[in-house]
C-alpha cells in the first residue's frame, strides 16, 4: 500500500484526516458504486455516473482553458500576463480567437447563425488534413498488404507467403461479396460467401480488442481493491 506523504492532514470541523486515505476510500465507494449495477440500474450507480461525469466536465474544461485559451490566445496578445521568459506576441491568433467567440453565440438563439462560420472552418480544416493520413493508413497500406511476394525465397518465408496469400484471398472475397451488380451465384457466390467469413473474423477481432480493453479496466479496479485500498482496513488482507 502506497505510504501517505507525513505532515499532511485534512482539517475539516475540527476534525484531522489524512487526505490519502480519504482518496483511497472515495475512491474505493466509487468503484462499488459502479459495479451496483451488476444488480440493475439503481440510484447509487446513477450518483456515481453523474459524478463521473461532471468531474470529467469539469477537468476538461480547466485542461482547455489552461492549455488552449491561455496559452495559445491569452498569453499571445499580452504576454507580459506570462510567467515564461519565452512567450512571444503573435497577433494572427485574434482570428482563431474570434472563430472561438463565434462558437458561444450557440447559446444565443438569436444569434447562433453565426456560430456556423467557425462550425464549417473546423470541419473543412480537419476534413483536408485527414485526407492524406486516411489515404495512407486506409488505402494505400491496405494496396500494399495485397502487394507482398507470393513465392518463398531467400529473404522470404514460407509464413509471409501465406500470409500474403490470405490477406490477397481476403481482399478479393471481401470485395465480391459488395459487388451486387451480378447475382451472388456460381464462382461468384462461393466467393462472396467466404467474404462473409472473413468479414465475421475481422468484425469478431474487432469486438473481441473492445472486450479486452473492459477487461483490462476491470482488472485495474479490482488489484486497486486489493493492492490499495483492501489492506487499509484489513491489515495483512491483500495477496
Amino acid at each position: 500500500m502506497p505510504e501517505a506523504q507525513p505532515g499532511i492532514q485534512l482539517v475539516f470541523l475540527g476534525l484531522s484526516f489524512d487526505p490519502h486515505l480519504v482518496g483511497l476510500w472515495l475512491q474505493a465507494l466509487l468503484t462499488f458504486a459502479i459495479f451496483s449495477f451488476l444488480w440493475g440500474d439503481n440510484p447509487v450507480y446513477k450518483f456515481a455516473e453523474h459524478v463521473f461525469v461532471g468531474i470529467s466536465a469539469g477537468y476538461g474544461a480547466v485542461i482547455v482553458w489552461q492549455q488552449a485559451v491561455l496559452l495559445l490566445l491569452v498569453f499571445k496578445l499580452w504576454p507580459q500576463l506570462s510567467t515564461s521568459a519565452d512567450t512571444v506576441a503573435d497577433y494572427w491568433v485574434i482570428i482563431p480567437g474570434i472563430l472561438g467567440l463565434l462558437m458561444l453565440t450557440r447559446f444565443m438563439p438569436k444569434y447562433d447563425w453565426l456560430s456556423r462560420y467557425p462550425i464549417a472552418f473546423t470541419v473543412g480544416l480537419y476534413a483536408g488534413a485527414a485526407i492524406a493520413p486516411t489515404a495512407q493508413a486506409y488505402l494505400l497500406k491496405q494496396m500494399g498488404a495485397t502487394m507482398k511476394p507470393l513465392i518463398p525465397g531467400a529473404d522470404v518465408g514460407w509464413w509471409v507467403v501465406v500470409s500474403s496469400l490470405v490477406v490477397l484471398v481476403g481482399v478479393i472475397c471481401t470485395l465480391t461479396y459488395f459487388y451486387f451488380s451480378r447475382p451472388h451465384e456460381g464462382a461468384l457466390g462461393v466467393s462472396s460467401k467466404i467474404g462473409i467469413w472473413f468479414l465475421m473474423v475481422a468484425f469478431g477481432a474487432g469486438f473481441g480488442n473492445t472486450v479486452m480493453a473492459r477487461i483490462s479496466l476491470l482488472i485495474g479496479r479490482v488489484q486497486f481493491l486489493l493492492y490499495d485500498w483492501l489492506p487499509v482496513w484489513w491489515p495483512g488482507a491483500g495477496p
